[in-house]
């Protein structure tokens, strides 16, 4: 079971770098990210109100074929700074750990 705390680091990172791709909205995130990593639904909601409060993403609402209109997330140049930040600390990162992991002896 992998740390709640990282996991909510590494969610951080990639719900920045899916918005950076393309404006996105609530339940479109959920379903790429859990489509390659396990996240449960309830947990992507909180940290998009989060990350549109510090500032990382404006929002706007967009009709719907079906149903109500979604809200969608959009990057701002304080949300790209910050991704940038987060993909330099998670490259070096999982450098570090891959090198760790590489070198040990596995007896």
């Amino acid at each position: 079971m992998m740390n709640p705390q990282f996991k909510k680091g590494v969610l951080n990172l990639c719900v920045l770098a899916l918005v950076a791709q393309k404006d996105r909205y609530g339940y479109e995130l959920v379903q790429a990210i859990s489509a390659n990593v396990s996240i449960s639904e309830g947990a992507v909601y909180p940290l998009l109100r989060r990350l549109t409060m510090d500032g990382y993403f404006t929002t706007y609402l967009k009709e719907s074929a079906e149903g109500p209109p979604r809200k969608y997330y959009t990057i701002t140049d304080q949300g790209k700074a910050h991704l940038d930040e987060l993909q330099t600390e998670w490259e070096l990162f999982t450098t570090g750990v891959n090198a760790l992991i590489q070198r040990s002896d596995p007896s």
